[in-house]
């Protein structure tokens, strides 16, 4: 979509999970805006800043200044908040007698941006964020998003930010983890962040030499895991190292589901440790499980990961420079894009099972635990 109106005044928010970069984009934003001469402003915690504005002392919408953003990309973290929770289209309402009901209040977002004359919105999220954008743009609201996921699960783009640094923490973490498990001849078996993509648990699990990897692509059956364990021990190799995604399922089962609330997306958990009673139960080995869990989402993002998040933010503003209006910045190396909202959103980029990356693994000996294939 085209949208030539002149800008005077943009805001960028950040909404979802947090990810490594997300300071690195709005750095990006803010000074190229300047340069433009606009503008910028930013708001807090999602949209509550919009939608809870008396939440704040300084106001839910502050204003963004190059001061103001001197020395944060390399901060892990956003300083505007974020949340993922309270989803504007579903936002629950306590009733007088206690109930509580979810009401869509996405026209508040325009008619408060309206008021505060911002002329277009930069939004910063994942797909449950995209679904906000794209009903913000259905409003008329002028709007540009910036994808983010350490998952690196969103499909039209070629990777986000935060995916590096956190392949980068969980290698590291299962590098520290070999030589425990050497000296204890144990089983470790490691959960990362992946709920419907592998993306972690492959990248991590390959690059520091784990012996199986558990992904949801590929459903798995923990016979194969036993028996690549006692292959390893007549090998006198008499530890394994164990990757699993947390959403990783075994055949002709599911994932694992902690919490599921109506118009929320389901909390997983728990993978690891059942993964781990199977393979004690199958092959007698002690066996221990370590979640890295939010640990992935935190720290300074990677020089990767920041040059990233800095060509979104700096190509959000070239594409509303350029009168583009409705669309997701993508990465396309060498390049960037303009995908439209409405062609990005609820798109899953999962693993391909027969990608390179997968073929390297069984090369090498690492396993998946699938019936077919081994």
């Amino acid at each position: 979509m085209s949208n030539k109106k002149a800008i005077k005044r943009i805001a960028i928010s950040t909404g979802g999970g947090d990810a490594p970069g997300l300071n690195a984009v709005i750095r990006a934003v803010v000074l190229s805006g300047l340069l433009r001469g606009w503008e910028v402003y930013g708001i807090r915690d999602g949209f509550h800043g919009v939608l809870l504005p008396e939440r704040y002392e300084e106001g839910g919408i502050i204003r963004l200044t190059r001061d103001r953003v001197h020395g944060i990309a390399h901060l892990g973290g956003t300083m505007l908040g974020t949340s993922n929770r309270n989803n504007p289209m579903a936002y629950p309402i306590e009733l007088p007698d206690g109930t509580i009901e979810e009401v869509d209040r996405t026209d508040e977002i325009v008619r408060a941006l309206r008021l505060h004359h911002v002329d277009a919105l930069i939004s910063v999220g994942g797909d449950g964020s995209l679904a906000i954008s794209n009903a913000l743009s259905k409003k008329g609201l002028r709007i540009v998003h910036v994808p983010k996921t350490i998952d690196n699960d969103l499909d039209k783009t070629d990777a986000t930010f935060g995916f590096d640094t956190a392949v980068g923490f969980a290698t590291e973490s299962i590098d520290r983890l070999h030589s425990t498990a050497a000296s204890h001849g144990r089983v470790m078996v490691v959960e990362v962040m992946g709920r419907y993509a592998g993306w972690i648990a492959l990248h991590a699990g390959v690059a520091s030499s784990a012996d199986a990897i558990l992904i949801p692509e590929i459903p798995y059956d923990i016979r194969k895991v036993a028996e690549k364990i006692k292959a390893r021990d007549k090998m006198g190799r008499h530890y394994t190292i164990v990757v699993v995604a947390e959403g990783a399922k075994p055949a002709g089962g599911s994932a694992m589901v902690v919490e599921h609330k109506k118009g929320k997306d389901e909390r997983l958990g728990g993978i690891g440790e059942q993964v781990a009673k199977e393979i004690n139960a199958t092959t007698e080995k002690e066996t221990r499980v370590v979640v890295l869990g939010h640990l992935l989402r935190g720290g300074s993002p990677t020089s990767l990961d920041r040059l990233r998040a800095l060509r979104f933010g700096a190509a959000a503003i070239r594409a509303l420079d350029e009168g583009h209006d409705g669309v997701m910045v993508a990465l396309a190396y060498p390049t960037v894009k303009y995908v439209p909202i409405s062609e990005a959103m609820g798109q899953m980029k999962h693993v391909p099972v027969d990608s390179d990356t997968i073929m390297t693994a069984r090369d090498m000996g690492i396993t998946f635990a699938d019936a077919t294939k081994e």
